[in-house]
């Protein structure tokens, strides 16, 4: 989705794969891809450019046919089922409760290294920037990895979330999983 925030630098990850890519602006070209991704920016002027171009029904139409959406840091915020305990009345696709900019300001952001099973055995290094936290998570999500005790990557079915931007580092790994879930249709 090229509405705003980081979709450059995942399409740039893609190209790792030598996958085609398309910047998504309207919803009619929803029809035209396998999968979607909902980049890392500001969630608020993210959620506003959705619905005034009038994608929600779109976006749920997709999840609903079984393609895979990967939401990374306000596209995790956008996805997710609740805010701070409270139902969100947006997109809903994954039954996570999570928290908007839970590590702090700007200057708290951080890089570590993720252990992530799926991956291998090298870490995964993480970018977390004024990132969100799940803080809860429904019988159907599955935690794909962590940091201090939280969930910062997460599945539901065809819907991915994670809390960092794996899109701005050089490790296309996370990419090629989603990748995998487009290939088998999940």
């Amino acid at each position: 989705m090229a509405l705003q925030g980081a979709f450059r630098e995942h399409i740039n990850i893609l190209k790792k794969y030598n996958m085609e890519t398309m910047e998504i602006r309207l919803p009619s070209q929803l029809q035209d891809i396998g999968g979607l991704i909902i980049p890392g920016g500001e969630s608020t002027t993210i959620s506003k450019l959705i619905i005034e171009y009038n994608f929600p029904d779109k976006i749920k139409e997709f999840s609903l046919s079984g393609k895979p959406i990967f939401g990374t840091c306000a596209g995790s915020i956008l996805l997710a089922d609740k805010i701070e305990g409270r139902k969100q009345e947006f997109l809903n696709l994954i039954d996570i409760d999570i928290k908007r900019n839970a590590y702090g300001r700007q200057v708290a952001s951080r890089e570590v290294e993720l252990d992530i099973e799926f991956l291998g055995p090298e870490p995964f290094r993480a970018i977390f920037i004024r990132a969100p936290i799940i803080e809860g998570m429904g019988p159907d999500v599955i935690p794909l990895a962590y940091y201090k005790d939280k969930v910062v990557l997460a599945r539901q079915d065809n819907i991915l979330v994670s809390t960092f931007h794996p899109e701005l580092t050089r490790d296309a790994r996370i990419h090629g999983y989603f990748l995998d879930m487009i290939r088998r249709k999940v």
